[in-house]
């Protein structure tokens, strides 16, 4: 597995039992916190190890720091949120690499393993599959509030939550199932990736708006005019494979384009596993929801927003 179908990882097979799944990513500042922006940092560059069915084996750091104008306890800060988010993982930090840079950038460079005929793509889904994502969106728009200065206590530790957990907890669920694709949700949006999805499984995909879970305020936010201009970018580029309902409202819609950082899964399954594979994933505390299906093969791979 390459980068010919905009998967989230490489898989490179070693032998009949063992692949490597090969990421790297790296962000700039999203929280005033550099600790918790090492913590989001580090989850968003491990979470694609995870939407390919595999596990973290070791990670390094990248670092791109400005020495003359950031105290380095900020970088000692970042770095540790960082680590501690690898040994959740149960990885180990092997090293990394740092430059002087105008601007701060902090992620990974992670390798992790799989069963080589084990492994998931974000292809492979079939009419009938239900679609679980196990994380809310809104943290685009949270996040550009908060640089505004807008943004509540509570919306923000929200989006920091958000952002820092792991999808290792849903991953680890998902493994009793059945999966026939899989993806996460970051920069392009949840309609982005679920585009991706139907591209890359040939089907028509259908999301369904009132489903998607949403952080709190997102709307309000989204309803005063803060939102990210990625959004826009994710909308003019998705138009060609989507057709949306005309009466879906605005924000609404907004918000399935909203680019997130260090998002939730979207997989999936037989319709008829989906609900057990929910109720198993709120038991764990996550926030997960039957958001669509897929419905009939279709030769390009559409999404209909509903």
């Amino acid at each position: 597995m390459g980068f010919e179908t905009s998967d989230d990882a490489g898989i490179f097979k070693i032998n009949d039992n063992t692949a490597l799944i090969q990421t790297l990513d790296f962000l700039t500042p999203v929280t005033d916190s550099p600790y918790e922006f090492g913590q989001i940092a580090a989850a968003n560059s491990l979470s694609d190890v995870y939407a390919m069915g595999g596990t973290p084996l070791t990670a390094m750091n990248i670092v791109c720091f400005p020495s003359e104008d950031l105290d380095e306890d900020i970088l000692s800060e970042t770095l540790q949120g960082g680590i501690d988010k690898i040994n959740e993982a149960g990885a180990t930090l092997v090293g990394g690499h740092s430059v002087d840079d105008r601007e701060f950038k902090y992620g990974l460079s992670v390798t992790g393993l799989v069963h080589p005929k084990k492994f998931l793509a974000n292809k492979g889904a079939e009419p009938g599959d239900a679609i679980i994502l196990t994380k809310p969106v809104g943290t685009g728009i949270i996040a550009t509030a908060v640089k505004a200065g807008l943004a509540d206590e509570h919306s923000t530790r929200e989006m920091v939550k958000t952002m820092s957990t792991l999808n290792r907890y849903a991953a680890e669920i998902m493994a009793n199932f059945k999966i026939s694709s899989c993806t996460d949700v970051t920069g392009f949006g949840l309609a982005g990736h679920l585009l991706e999805m139907a591209k890359g499984s040939k089907k028509n995909i259908a999301l369904f708006t009132e489903k998607v879970p949403i952080i709190s305020m997102a709307k309000e936010f989204a309803l005063m005019g803060i939102v990210p201009a990625g959004t826009y970018k994710n909308k003019n580029f998705c138009d060609p494979g989507i057709s949306i309902n005309p009466g879906i409202d605005k924000i609404l819609l907004d918000l399935m384009f909203d680019p997130q950082t260090s998002g939730g899964l979207i997989f999936t399954l037989d319709s008829n596993d989906a609900i057990a594979c929910t109720a198993l994933m709120k038991d764990r505390e996550i926030s997960a929801e039957i958001i669509g299906e897929v419905r009939n093969n279709d030769h390009c791979g559409t999404l209909t927003i509903i």
